[in-house]
């Protein structure tokens, strides 16, 4: 057996995929309920450490993150890291956001930027975990590559995030090196919207044995457990429960328990410190730990979490996408927390991906746009414009520069730009206005700027976010299908659905993808998207349409979900891949998505203006 140790970080996923993990003293919270076990009942009320996060619970039996006056859930999850990694230092990497308050970056950044701070690297590139930003250590500051445009960024200590050690099988170790780690199976589809359907199945419940993304699963408590019961209480469809545990543990249950599981478990459980060992061995850090065993271990350790003979309240019918229900099971929750009872809300996940099965003969075109298919190919060079004849049509020179910063260098636009890449054929001093938006920038940057993008003949203002011309993007060919289905979508019984059908295959880079003549993948195709077959639907694919003819629908990067680089990822516009329930947060009801996603089309230059451009 390897005596092993890790440092736990618990993370919450936000509305766009990504893991965001909670402050060191939450997390600390949540693991001390956690390994507190059946006893403190399950629940973790998160404005117990933090005053600003009043309205959350955590339900440590289904993963999730319960909003108390809105009803939103969240799947949350444990992540294991290396205790030598900026986590278990209490280092915390942040950025300025556009209102002067600091966010902490992701933790597989903020731990990737430590890691080259250490190694006292004057920059590091972070286009390698699917971001286009460099971190310039001498001025502090965040540089993005597309735009020039700077923030400053700042490194803050803060406490050490928990520490958990256990035992493993010595046979499931990984190198010592954490690039030399062997990756894991690759599940039948790894899209970042599949993958999150697997992380939901598998903190839902004892059958589901998927792989989770990234790193290690959400973890339970790692203290000894007693087993389910045999048959337990079963809550009917669209019902909240709120169990409550009134019978103490079951010593022999939770002994079989800790024999039949191994466990990352708490120090404590041996009578040692958080970090210290029993004197036998030393425990190794989290690199020398097999990724899949933890990915094994944690769904192992979901499957145990609360007493036999826990009693079962249904609280209150969840059918519809009303907020009420959900809070009012939330207010039944504090008042037991309350009178002393142990909490457990639950709210059986229904995933439902795919809509019924439909015949050719049921499927139908969709009035008012022609065919049912299109499909991209290369994209054709644009020749004859420089740079320089391109941005003259969007300028205007000014003489008399404002007393003010241009904000892709920072330097003063009355002094010459700080532009410190491939020199443009423009003098640094020339300063110009863009003719719509009037925001002044060096001619110099703009040209810059324009050099490090597509090259598509359009300008996307850095400060405004304004287009000139057309914005085109760089997705690979493939195909996209449309037609209606006979089926409603959640939210929308009173019509059909629209379904879209988008297949890109896997092949080679070209000149205007991140690495040239290179392979790349496509997970997870063909991928179905659905949309109400109303006005607003019809309105939305046929921008989307636009969309693909441009090529913005995709793109060739690193996947945020998997890590993967080199592969086919979503490109800013968001689409709906769950049919009959919204578990991951990709399906509906979601009142908002029409008008999201319109929002988001329209900050890539597509609006009901482009349909008429398209037809002339």
């Amino acid at each position: 057996m390897l005596l092993a140790s890790a440092v736990v970080v618990w993370e919450w996923l936000n509305e766009h995929g990504r893991w965001r993990p909670y402050s060191p003293a939450v997390s600390h919270h949540i693991e001390a309920v956690a390994r507190a076990g059946p006893r403190a009942g399950g629940s973790v009320v998160l404005g117990q450490a933090d005053s600003r996060l009043a309205p959350y619970i955590i339900d440590l039996q289904s993963m999730h993150q319960f909003r108390q006056d809105t009803g939103t859930i969240r799947p949350v999850r444990r992540s294991y890291y290396d205790p030598s990694s900026a986590p278990g230092k209490g280092v915390v990497w942040e950025w300025e956001n556009d209102s002067g308050t600091w966010t902490p970056y992701d933790m597989d950044v903020g731990i990737t930027i430590q890691r080259a701070y250490e190694k006292q690297h004057p920059w590091v590139d972070l286009s390698a975990i699917g971001f286009c930003y460099v971190i310039d250590f001498a001025t502090m500051g965040q540089i993005n590559r597309q735009t020039q445009r700077k923030r400053r960024v700042r490194r803050r200590l803060d406490m050490v995030y928990p520490l958990v050690s256990g035992t493993l099988p010595k046979s499931q170790s990984w190198p010592a090196s954490p690039g030399a780690a062997a990756a894991p199976p690759v599940p039948a589809c790894t899209c970042p919207q599949c993958l999150l359907v697997m992380s939901v199945k598998a903190t839902a419940g004892p059958s589901a044995a998927t792989l989770q993304p990234r790193k290690a699963a959400p973890a339970p408590p790692a203290t000894p457990k007693p087993p389910l019961p045999a048959a337990g209480p079963k809550a009917p469809d669209g019902v909240a429960v709120v169990r409550g545990s009134l019978k103490p543990l079951a010593a022999q249950g939770g002994r079989r328990q800790a024999a039949s599981t191994p466990a990352l478990s708490s120090a404590s459980a041996s009578g040692s410190p958080p970090g210290m060992g029993s004197g036998k061995a030393p425990r190794p850090g989290l690199g020398t730990l097999n990724r899949s065993h933890l990915q094994r271990l944690a769904i192992a350790q979901s499957r145990v979490l609360i007493a036999s003979g826990v009693p079962t309240v249904p609280v209150k019918n969840l059918t519809g996408s009303s907020p009420v229900n959900p809070a009012l099971a939330g207010i039944t929750g504090i008042l037991m927390s309350a009178a002393g009872l142990p909490v457990c809300l639950t709210r059986p996940p229904k995933l439902v991906l795919h809509p019924p099965p439909v015949s050719k003969s049921e499927i139908q075109p969709i009035p008012g746009i022609s065919h049912s298919c299109r499909k991209t190919t290369k994209k054709q060079a644009k020749k004859g414009k420089t740079p320089e004849e391109v941005l003259k049509k969007y300028l205007q020179k000014v003489r008399h520069p404002p007393d003010e910063d241009c904000t892709i260098c920072m330097e003063r636009l009355s002094a010459p730009s700080g532009y410190k890449g491939p020199q443009p054929a423009v003098k640094p001093d020339l300063v110009g206005k863009l003719v719509k938006c009037s925001h002044v920038f060096h001619l110099h940057c703009l040209v810059a700027m324009y050099n490090n993008g597509n090259k598509d003949g359009s300008l996307q203002c850095p400060t405004c976010k304004t287009i000139y011309g057309v914005k085109t993007g760089t997705q690979p060919p493939g195909k996209m299908e449309y037609h209606i289905i006979p089926h409603a979508l959640p939210g929308h019984a009173d019509c059909k659905t629209i379904r879209i059908i988008y297949n890109i295959p896997p092949g080679v880079q070209g000149p205007e993808h991140p690495n040239p003549g290179k392979s790349f993948t496509a997970r997870g195709f063909p991928r179905h998207c659905y949309l109400p077959d109303s006005e607003k639907g019809r309105k939305v694919l046929k921008l989307l349409l636009v969309a693909w003819d441009r090529r913005l629908i995709f793109a060739i990067g690193t996947s945020s979900t998997t890590g993967e680089s080199d592969t086919v990822i979503w490109n800013e516009i968001h689409h709906k891949t769950e049919f009959g329930s919204n578990l991951t947060g990709h399906g509906y009801p979601d009142i908002n998505y029409l008008d999201n996603v319109l929002a988001e089309l329209a900050a890539q230059g597509i609006t009901e203006e482009s349909l008429a451009q398209e037809k002339d």
